[in-house]
């Protein structure tokens, strides 16, 4: 029998780090920004800690925890999908990778206690989402319109939300939050992508991503509408609101977009990932623009 003493020692650091997924820290750490640039944030050496623990907490932190959660829940799934992946290898031996989850789920809450208690709450939503996604018998990815809505959330709303409301120290305007809840909505359709590199995974353990209910097609072009749509509400908004300049340009981000999901959707599963690497780039683009155009010194936000 192996002993707990020569498990770990068969533990990567290198398999914890991608057990954590670095790559997927960034919308959430971009989302946190632009909650922070929102809010008004004019670069006081004082706020700076709060900016720098935000980030952390939402992208190697939270993020790192919901990704630890998901690939120990999913291990049978990656074993079928990506039986490279750390777990289904077993560079992550035994249940360690359950162990790890849970330690970074209480590193996670220790950390946001820097933040107030507003963000404390924020990151226990957060965690809660984390662990609901993945973990039987909730497991909100077993459908994809409950699941993708919790990521979307997850990913662009809440962090934004936080990031607003840490740094204001107020809650946010009304402008803060429909962006942040557009945002989420597009989201939606971004996780509705990331699912066609499981399609057969999931298929047969169970899981009714969308790609799996409706096909990759019928997939692909929802995820598009998905996502063009709160974009082009978003245009509207910014022209409602007098900032026209800023309108212009997400509405510029979303034409290009618009470009790139023709060629998407021709070939959906073949196109997911390259689309993910330029389409998602001019969306989180339009994130910032608009993440400006609303700070108070603009004057739409008393």
């Amino acid at each position: 029998m192996t002993t707990p003493a020569l498990t770990v020692s068969r533990l990567e650091p290198s398999a914890v780090l991608e057990l954590l997924k670095p790559i997927t820290w960034f919308p959430p750490m971009w989302a946190l920004a632009c909650g922070v640039v929102s809010s008004g944030f004019d670069g006081s050496l004082d706020r700076w800690p709060l900016v720098i623990v935000g980030i952390l907490l939402a992208g190697p932190l939270v993020c790192g925890t919901s990704q630890a959660v998901n690939d120990w829940f999913d291990r049978h799934v990656d074993a079928i999908n990506e039986p490279n992946r750390p777990i289904p290898s077993g560079r992550i031996p035994g249940r360690m990778g359950l162990y790890i989850a849970i330690v970074w789920t209480l590193l996670s809450l220790a950390v946001s206690t820097f933040l107030g208690v507003w963000g404390f709450i924020a990151t226990v939503v957060g965690l809660l989402l984390a662990w609901a996604y993945s973990m039987p018998p909730v497991r909100l990815k077993k459908n994809g319109w409950f699941g993708n809505a919790a990521v979307g959330a997850c990913y662009e709303g809440l962090p934004w939300f936080t990031g607003a409301l840490v740094m204001s120290a107020a809650l946010p305007s009304n402008e803060v939050l429909s962006l942040a809840a557009l945002y989420s909505i597009g989201a939606h359709g971004i996780m509705t992508l990331n699912d066609f590199k499981s399609i057969e995974g999931d298929t047969k353990l169970g899981l009714r991503s969308l790609p799996v209910q409706l096909g990759p097609d019928r997939a692909a072009r929802l995820a598009c509408i998905v996502m063009a749509l709160p974009q082009f509400l978003v245009v509207l908004l910014l022209v409602h609101w007098g900032q026209m300049v800023s309108a212009v340009l997400v509405g510029l981000v979303l034409f290009l977009q618009l470009g790139l999901m023709t060629v998407l959707v021709s070939d959906p599963r073949g196109r997911a990932p390259w689309y993910n690497a330029t389409g998602i780039t001019l969306y989180v683009t339009g994130m910032m623009i608009a993440a400006v155009a609303i700070r108070p010194e603009i004057g739409i936000v008393p």
